[in-house]
């Protein structure tokens, strides 16, 4: 209810307007009519403006129409041609269109005088009027019009559609781009073919983005058409970055005292300014003429924007050259073919009399002379077509008959009867026709969405060309694409042009906008590190991507280096070639080993026990190996799990031999028959490295070693990412405990005899262990991102194995191979039996006779082997001590107790000892030989 309340309100008002019409005297306007069962009104500009005389004695003001438009009418003939076309076609069968225009003097007054005739509600609104003329008294004028075509400005449109929309009167405009027109709850009966503003602020968005025009002047004026696309052109350009540096907006009336001054101030801008190099306006052609007249050298130059209400307006540079201007860029609507009208204005009787029914050409043909003639006619009027208007007004005219010959298929509709106004609006808004080959129909917001096409003016023989079409935009798309040349004809004259505040920003830079000023007024600056920009003007630098880098200002972004410890670099290739060289080693001494397989030497090492410490030297060098190239997964898991378990079968070898030594030469009986018992070498080797599989099992299992990037600055370090740190740790100080052990255990039996004591040599090599380890600590956690890390671990590895190898086999190898004098039965027992000498103090009473050894004394040495202690250490029988010649038949044997080779005394080492001395607790079979 209160919708219809507020449009019974509208309608009062607009009748209430034309009350005060007897107010006003109006000169008789321009006029054609044709009779028909349709009647089709038409509204045109052909006068641009209206004059106002003022009477003193408080009489009506006198409105006459002046400055007369050509342009407007042939609009006006563009209707007419297009009707007469229709009646000729058997669209409508025995129906005829007919036509009543009018002159809307482009003002909105004006044509709502006018719109009222058409609505035949004249002598109830204007009784007292003058314009009671026998063209109004004719058939056309005894109904109202069907449906109406016009009128051209938007302001126009506005107030005409809201006066026909009272009676539902159809209407269809041909020019009126305001975005309101688009609401049907305000004006459900108009329609246009033509598309609304938005469309073409787009479009001109896009010629500016397209140039690189950022910083632009805008003139419109303070009429709803002029308002609305300047609206929406701020919207367009505020997300496209363009800013306006003024904006003017002129008096939409001529006459109004406030022109001039927004045209000198447009001028002013354009003089103070000189950053702005393209203006776009939304103002009429009248306006712009006077704008080019003020022009002064400092405002010339810039390229004009020109809208569609002035695009193809050539007389707005009359008595001006255009290269004094600059550059004019017009966006018009949809252009059509014009040959058929081109055809029709050639067939026109220049004679004025001839045109009884047509004022408005009357009053052409009476301006130009009674001597104008055709062709001259033709060829003069040929000129000034807008090739968009005979598009538009021609497809208004299709849309009507298309709409009536689907309406009054099933009815007669011969002088307009048997149909409501509302009814032909309903079949219009639903109607399909076609035009130049292509189909059309109206949209929901009775709006036709066709296209745009961009003109480029430019001088000729015959002064001005605005109908050179350089490019198109589409609606649908919302793409503007040039044609043909258009594209080298158009920055051929633009090129040179620039339209910026600030400088473009180089690549490799990004825009700063000071606090207060407009976006488009920047500052350039470089791009920090790392990022990048690969545009002129950019706003913001974009990020390198993750593998990648760049330095500040740069344009694009390089690929990080990747690095690893590759097989290629020098360091890796010395030290893969001490790993060969410790493999090649440990061969060769296991070689040496086997072949002097029962030599005392090798067996004085403890075989089995050697050989395993030859497997783990063999382990850890691989594993050293492991440590080069590009890590894997499967890498990273198996150089840290055969490092492990190799270092730790090293480490329990080793610790296996030292418990042996303490075994071997404890002097206390009772000790050493615990030690005995707990002593089981292969057992503690297989325990130790037990545990270590576990903790590298658990560790594999919860989170194991896999291969990781280190993102640096400008490399990727492809390295092993240890997984959960915690075991890793495990792992070495388990390892480290072991080599403690062997440490400690080692330094207890370093006084041992020279050929059975290698605690010397296992105390070097734990130390050597020891340190490298301790210092890697540290160094681990300093050099974690670093491609080297590999490599200090492989050092410590090659460090540790090397001492091993070089500590424990490289002197024995000696001895085998270049001191074999040494590796001699008789050497080691000398050896053994000195050692024995050293440890027994002298004894406080003792008599020896000078003869040497006597069978039948109880304290002689052979009394003491057959019935002490020793005697019964060094066998488990109570055998006598072989004679010499024996002895050096005897080879040695294993001792039960401990699994260690035993070299058997020679009678010529032996010297009497006596019974209570402590050497007598001593049996042989606990001089053993040290691993």
């Amino acid at each position: 209810m209160a919708r219809y309340f507020r449009l019974w309100c509208v309608c009062i008002g607009v009748l209430l307007s034309f009350r005060s019409l007897d107010c006003s005297r109006y000169a008789e306007p321009l006029m054609a009519t044709k009779d028909g069962d349709i009647i089709i009104g038409g509204l045109f500009p052909v006068h641009e403006s209206v004059h106002l005389k003022d009477n003193d004695n408080g009489e009506p003001s006198e409105r006459e129409c002046t400055r007369f438009n050509a342009a407007g009418m042939l609009q006006a003939l563009m209707l007419i041609e297009a009707v007469e076309t229709i009646n000729r076609s058997p669209l409508l069968g025995n129906l005829t269109l007919g036509y009543r225009i009018v002159d809307s003097c482009s003002d909105v007054t004006t044509a709502l005088a006018v719109t009222q005739r058409f609505l035949d509600v004249y002598s109830s609104i204007c009784p007292q009027e003058d314009w009671k003329t026998t063209s109004w008294n004719n058939s056309t004028a005894s109904r109202p019009v069907d449906v109406l075509v016009g009128g051209y400005h938007s302001e126009i449109s506005i107030a005409v559609a809201r006066q026909l929309s009272i009676k539902h009167i159809p209407q269809i405009s041909y020019g009126s781009t305001a975005g309101i027109l688009s609401d049907k709850s305000r004006f459900p009966s108009f329609m246009r073919t033509v598309p609304e503003d938005n469309f073409q602020a787009q479009a001109i968005v896009d010629v500016l983005e397209a140039h690189g025009w950022t910083w632009v002047g805008l003139v419109t004026t303070d009429g709803d058409y002029g308002l609305y696309a300047a609206q929406r052109f701020r919207e367009h350009a505020e997300r496209r970055g363009i800013c306006i540096s003024f904006s003017v907006v002129l008096p939409d009336i001529l006459e109004d005292t406030k022109l001039m001054a927004g045209i000198r101030s447009t001028v002013r801008h354009l003089e103070d300014d000189p950053k702005v190099g393209t203006v776009v306006s939304f103002a009429k052609p009248g306006h712009m003429t006077r704008i080019v007249q003020e022009l002064t050298p400092n405002a010339t130059g810039r390229v004009w924007i020109a809208s569609d209400t002035w695009a193809t307006s050539k007389r707005v540079v009359e008595g001006t050259r255009l290269t004094d201007v600059g550059v004019i860029l017009g966006v018009t609507l949809k252009s059509a073919r014009t040959s058929r009208f081109e055809r029709y204005l050639e067939g026109l009787n220049p004679n004025a009399a001839a045109h009884q029914h047509n004022a408005i050409l009357q009053e052409y043909l009476w301006a130009e002379g009674r001597n104008i003639t055709q062709p001259h006619l033709g060829e003069t009027l040929k000129k000034k077509i807008y090739p968009y208007a005979v598009f538009s007004v021609g497809l208004a005219v299709k849309a009507v008959a298309q709409a009536v010959a689907s309406l009054c298929t099933n009815r007669d509709c011969r002088e307009g009867k048997n149909f409501e106004p509302w009814q032909l609006k309903h079949a219009l808004r639903t109607a399909t026709f076609e035009f130049d080959g292509t189909t059309y129909s109206f949209d929901d917001h009775g709006d036709l969405n066709s296209e745009y096409e961009l003109v480029l003016w430019k001088e000729d023989q015959d002064g001005v060309d605005v109908h050179d079409i350089v490019a198109e935009y589409n609606i649908a798309s919302r793409q503007l694409h040039f044609v043909g040349d258009g594209q080298e004809k158009t920055f051929r004259l633009t090129g040179n042009i620039t339209s910026k505040c600030s400088e473009s920003c180089p690549l490799g830079h990004r825009k700063v906008t000071q606090r207060g000023r407009p976006t488009c007024c920047y500052e350039c600056t470089k791009c920090p590190n790392n990022t990048f920009s690969n545009e002129t003007d950019a706003d913001e630098c974009v990020k390198c991507g993750m593998d990648q880098w760049s330095k500040a200002g740069s344009h694009t972004c390089i690929d990080k280096t990747v690095l690893f410890f590759d097989w290629n670099e020098a360091f890796a290739i010395v030290l893969l070639s001490f790993t060969a060289l410790g493999m090649i080693l440990t061969l060769l001494v296991l070689m040496v080993f086997l072949d002097r397989w029962n030599t005392p030497v090798v067996k004085a090492s403890v075989r089995p026990i050697s050989l395993l410490l030859f497997a783990s030297l063999l382990g850890k060098f691989t594993s050293a190996v492991l440590f080069v190239g590009r890590p894997n997964d499967l890498q990273c898991r198996a150089r840290q799990v055969l490092f492990g378990i190799s270092f730790t079968l090293c480490a329990a070898c080793i610790l296996a031999k030292s418990l042996k030594i303490i075994l071997a030469f404890q002097l206390d009986p009772s000790v050493k028959l615990i030690l005995a018992k707990l002593y089981q070498p292969y057992l503690i080797i297989t325990a130790c490295v037990s545990v270590q599989v576990v903790i590298c099992t658990t560790w594999l299992t919860l989170n194991s070693p896999h291969a990781s990037r280190v993102i640096a600055e400008r490399e990727i370090i492809l390295q092993c990412n240890e997984g959960q740190f915690m075991f890793f740790g495990l792992m070495l100080a388990y390892i480290g405990l072991i080599g403690l052990m062997c440490f400690l255990i080692a330094f207890k039996g370093r006084k041992l005899p020279d050929n059975y004591n290698e605690a010397k040599f296992i105390s070097f090599s734990m130390v050597i262990y020891l340190i490298c380890w301790v210092v890697f600590g540290p160094v681990y956690v300093q050099a974690r991102a670093s491609v080297l890390l590999p490599g200090v671990e492989m050092i410590v590895i090659l460090i540790s194995s090397y001492a091993v190898l070089c500590c424990h086999f490289l002197p024995k190898c000696y001895i085998i191979l270049f001191k074999s004098q040494c590796n001699t039965r008789e050497v080691f027992s000398r050896k053994l039996w000195e050692f024995v000498r050293r440890k027994a103090p002298e004894p406080q009473s003792s008599s020896v006779p000078e003869s040497g050894l006597s069978e039948d004394r109880p304290d002689s040495f052979h009394g003491v082997s057959r019935s002490s202690s020793l005697s019964s250490s060094l066998s488990d029988s109570e055998s006598p001590l072989p004679s010499k010649e024996e002895m050096s038949q005897d080879p040695g044997r294993m001792s039960p107790e401990s699994g260690i080779f035993i070299l058997p005394l020679t009678p010529d080492s032996l010297t009497p000892t006596p019974l209570d001395s402590p050497l007598a607790s001593i049996s042989l079979n606990n001089i053993i030989q040290q691993t």
